[in-house]
This record gives C-alpha cells, structure tokens and sequence, in this order.
C-alpha cells in the first residue's frame, strides 16, 4: 500500500477497487508505461530487455490488461531445500508431481522479491514453492532437474505468496490464479546482505531471513535470462504463467551454512513446516535484475 505520506488514488481492476500511489507508473500509465520515462530513472540500468517484448491487449478476470507485466529493477532471494517426495505430495493436487533429485527427494524454496520500478509500483513479495516436473508432455526429468538447479528453467506449484500492496494482490489472486494476501513484508537485497521478514496477521514473524549475500557476478542485459513457469488453476482449468528473468548481478552459495532463517507462526510458517525440509543446499540472490510477467494461458496437465 502506499505510505501514510503519499498520496493514493483508487482504481477499478475487474469490479474491485484498489489503491495505487498518485503519479506512480500505473497511475500515469495503465501498464502502457513509456520505456524512455523509466530510461531516466537512476535506478533503472537499461530498458533495452523491454523494448525487444512488445506487448499485447488480453481479456482476463481482471478486465482488459497488457501482458507482460515489466519490473524495471528488481532483486530477489532464494533458499532452495530438499524434502521427502511424500510431504511434497501431500500438498500437491493430484495431477502435478515434484521433481526428484533421486529417489523419495524433491526440491522445495522460500523466495523473497523486491521490485523497487515496476508497472504496479513499488512492492515486495515472498513465496514457498515446489519444484514440479514440467506438465509438458514427452520431456526427459534429468534435463529438467539441471536446469532447474542451474535456474534456467523452473516449473513449479506456489502455496504461499503473500505481497505488500492491494494492486499485487488483486492481480495476482483474481488475475493469475495464486494464493496471494496482502500483509507486512520487507525484503532488502544489496551485494553485501540480505534481510526479509513476512509479518503474520497479529503483526509477530511468519518467516524471516538474515545473510550474506553471495558474491555477485555482472551480467550484460540478455546474456542470462532463466524462466519460470508457474502452474495454478483458475477456476476448473490449469493455466501457466511464464516469467522470464534478466540477471544483470547474481550470485550462489551452496550448502549454505550462515543462513539465518526463522520460521515462525504463520501461513508461510505452516506450508513450510508441512513440507519438512530436510536440508537447506542452496541459496541464490539476484541483486540486480529485470522481469517479464506474463498473463496465464490455458495449459495441458496430464492426469495421474
């Protein structure tokens, strides 16, 4: 939500009314942004990643949009686990499946998002996700299980992803399908440290995270892109969400051993808990980067 101190300004998204900061990016622009208006923001480094994505008009549950959604600077965390298959599948439905690393071992991860320049404004976001094999059909599971933990390519089936503004969650829930609710959330991310908490609904922690970030490499725009592909079912049908990553600055530590994190009372609390994590083997952390969300498609997944 906007601070006490900025001004806001309401607007429609599908029947439901939300609040966006007066003379932000959405308010001034509708998703239609002007590149060479963010091209000026100091903390933007390039636009050219945007300019190559044209985007298109899409009817949706949240009315008439433009996809993709652009995040013009981004930094994200992620803790990657491994949890017994028979907890992962437990909280799957029953037509995904999670993607092994060997025998009764699947892979799980808390993430943590900061979009300080985006098409929705300023907001942070956490989630706990499953790695799932790819509901594409014909796909051979050890291609898929490098890419993902070289975060080429990742498939998976989000629980929890609670965010910090009425806009994120409007789209996000009613537009793409996730569990998201709006609640206290920091997430700050530099070269040196790495700092998130996830207030619960008494205002006490439901997950918090303190490290180092990992030594950062730069990247030129484009040189890596990795992918994500996201699985939720809106209304009787199974969609995909693609989103497609920029790393300009990232990093890896693995087998991270002065990772603090604290798992407290709360719905990120709970579903992490119900996954019993086993091992924390990696932790990622894009310090700079940029984000392409595309709107769902309707999308095959095979019964089991």
């Amino acid at each position: 939500m906007p601070s006490p101190q900025q001004e806001s300004v309401k607007v429609d998204l599908g029947g439901r009314t939300v609040t966006v900061p007066k003379g932000g990016l959405y308010d001034r622009y509708r998703m239609d942004t002007d590149l060479d208006e963010v091209a000026r923001d100091p903390r933007v480094s390039s636009v050219d990643f945007f300019r190559k994505l044209p985007k298109t008009k899409v009817d949706s549950p949240i009315g008439a949009t433009l996809t993709p959604n652009f995040y013009y600077r981004i930094s994200t965390a992620r803790i990657t686990m491994l949890a017994r298959s028979r907890a992962i599948r437990s909280r799957l439905p029953g037509e995904l499946a999670p993607l092994e690393v060997a025998p009764g071992l699947g892979l799980i991860s808390v993430m943590f998002f900061r979009y300080d320049v985006c098409d929705i404004d300023f907001y942070t976001e956490a989630a706990v996700g499953i790695a799932v094999k790819p509901a594409r059909h014909g796909r051979l599971g050890f291609f898929d299980l490098v890419a993902a933990l070289k975060n080429e390519h990742l498939d998976s089936y989000v629980l929890s992803l609670p965010v910090s503004t009425d806009i994120a969650q409007v789209r996000g829930h009613d537009g793409y399908g996730f569990p998201k609710w709006v609640t206290g959330l920091d997430v700050d991310i530099d070269a040196r440290r790495t700092t998130a908490r996830v207030a619960n609904d008494d205002g006490g922690t439901d997950l918090s995270l303190l490290a180092a970030t990992p030594a950062q490499t730069s990247y030129p725009s484009g040189k890596r892109v990795s992918t994500l592909t996201s699985y939720t079912s809106i209304g009787d049908a199974w969609h995909s969400t693609l989103s497609q990553t920029n790393v300009l600055a990232a990093g890896t530590e693995l087998m991270p051993r002065k990772l603090a994190l604290q798992v407290g009372e709360g719905r990120m609390a709970d579903d992490l808990r119900s996954l019993d994590p086993i091992r924390t083997i990696q932790f990622d952390v894009v310090s700079e980067g940029q984000l392409a969300l595309h709107m769902p498609v309707p999308t095959s997944v095979r019964s089991r």
